[in-house]
């Protein structure tokens, strides 16, 4: 690594601190970390084989709760192993192209799961609204379109970020981040240059993802309320109301910890940076911990077959 007027230019290893403030209890905090990371791995692996062998679960609902499943273990991969490393290890050290490789996985993961909740709640709209085409409109074509769209939605839109840092920051002022994971601003505040662009792209690939799809999942669930609301038999807006409750949670979650994590980095300059790490961390952790969960507990047929499979071997 060179050196130009105490900055670094184009470092080859980056330092990941962990939680700055923290790093005495950081070995603790790992514990609770590395549990949540354990109970998303089995909790989505066992739903994602459910779905799989479970021909009268093949419909969209189902597959998008797999889709999600899937993005859940792939984004708590992403960064616990690493955390872990840090927090127990003491492997603070990684290589630049592999800190910008777990930074453009992370974001896209990210942006995957925003964009699998707002399929998720169009299929609720055109089920509990359109209910006789439901069938015609969410054909398997079409559930294989939204896949590979969302998953190209991330992947372009995340993409530039990382040329960006790559092309356009040369010279760091420092090699260390106060951070547990590699995170897009973490990584440009680094830099000793002009970082105007890399932040506007960044805030303009958060709006354009997150706040594109918040703003229609929204609508959507506004339209099933009134459409709910306005059907004459109490027990049918029961019906329909409970096939959303495990949804809006899910969304709920996940949003409510990607605000609070945005504006407490964006606008929490008074707030202690050890805030900051935790809630970047639970952003992550906690929604792909909580979705089997909530999915396990309130879906009739996922709950169905997960007892049907521990009382098999209770049984056997």
């Amino acid at each position: 690594m060179m050196t130009v007027n105490g900055s670094v230019f184009m470092p080859s290893v980056l330092i990941l601190i962990g939680i700055p403030g923290l790093e005495s209890v950081q070995c603790w905090i790992g514990i609770p970390f590395c549990i949540m990371y354990l109970i998303a791995v089995i909790g989505n692996s066992l739903i994602l084989a459910i779905i799989k062998f479970e021909n009268s679960l093949h419909k969209p609902m189902y597959i998008f709760l797999a889709m999600l499943g899937a993005t859940d273990i792939a984004l708590s991969t992403c960064i616990l192993p690493k955390m872990l490393g840090i927090f127990w290890f003491h492997l603070p050290e990684i290589y630049f192209e592999a800190c910008l490789l777990q930074m453009w996985l992370i974001h896209s993961f990210q942006a995957i799961e925003s964009g699998v909740l707002l399929a998720m709640a169009l299929d609720r709209y055109v089920a509990i609204c359109d209910p006789l085409r439901h069938a015609t409109i969410l054909s398997p074509q079409l559930l294989l379109y939204i896949g590979v769209g969302v998953a190209l939605r991330a992947a372009i839109l995340v993409a530039p970020s990382i040329v960006l840092i790559k092309w356009r920051l040369k010279l760091y002022k420092t090699t260390v981040i106060s951070h547990s994971y590699c995170e897009h601003m973490a990584i440009v505040k680094l830099a000793a240059e002009d970082i105007r662009v890399n932040k506007i792209y960044g805030l303009f690939v958060a709006f354009a993802i997150l706040g594109f799809d918040i703003i229609f999942i929204t609508l959507s669930y506004a339209q099933i309320f009134i459409s709910v609301f306005q059907l004459p038999q109490r027990e049918a807006r029961l019906k329909a109301f409970n096939t959303c409750i495990a949804h809006i949670c899910v969304f709920l979650q996940f949003y409510l910890l990607a605000f609070f994590s945005f504006f407490t980095h964006r606008f929490g300059s008074h707030i202690p940076p050890y805030v900051h790490i935790l809630l970047s961390n639970l952003y992550l952790l906690v929604p792909p911990f909580l979705n089997p969960i909530v999915y396990g507990v309130k879906t009739k047929q996922i709950r169905d077959q997960i007892l049907k499979i521990f009382l098999s071997k209770e049984i056997s």
